[in-house]
């Protein structure tokens, strides 16, 4: 009881029942990547700066959790036929694949644009 009760009266003090907030934290990491993203604008960007004239498809504005980030990188650069990377909330893939790019992220059901 003892260690409940530190838990119940910070509750009270916020309006926010124990149980409560242990739940919204496991609803968080429970949410597929569409519902992450919500109904936020995914940016596709082609850029060639810092990479010795060779060009990189940067798809930019991902809100999602590392490792539903990682997945979705895993499987563009498979249908894009391509290698790249995940770092932060953005994904790289090497060449122009912005059409394919954009295609694929319809079709799974994201909103994007090409920038």
């Amino acid at each position: 009881m003892e260690a409940q009760d530190w838990k119940a009266k910070l509750g009270a003090a916020f309006n926010i029942a124990p149980n409560e907030a242990e739940d919204t934290q496991e609803n968080v990491a429970a949410k597929s990547p569409l519902e992450q993203q919500g109904k936020q604008k995914i940016d596709i960007i082609l850029d060639k700066k810092g990479r010795n004239g060779k060009q990189a498809t940067i798809i930019a504005n991902l809100h999602l959790d590392d490792e539903a980030l990682k997945e979705l990188a895993s499987d563009l650069k498979r249908a894009c036929s391509a290698g790249g990377s995940a770092r932060g909330s953005e994904i790289l893939i090497q060449g122009d694949k912005r059409d394919k790019v954009l295609s694929y992220l319809i079709n799974k059901g994201y909103k994007a644009r090409i920038i």
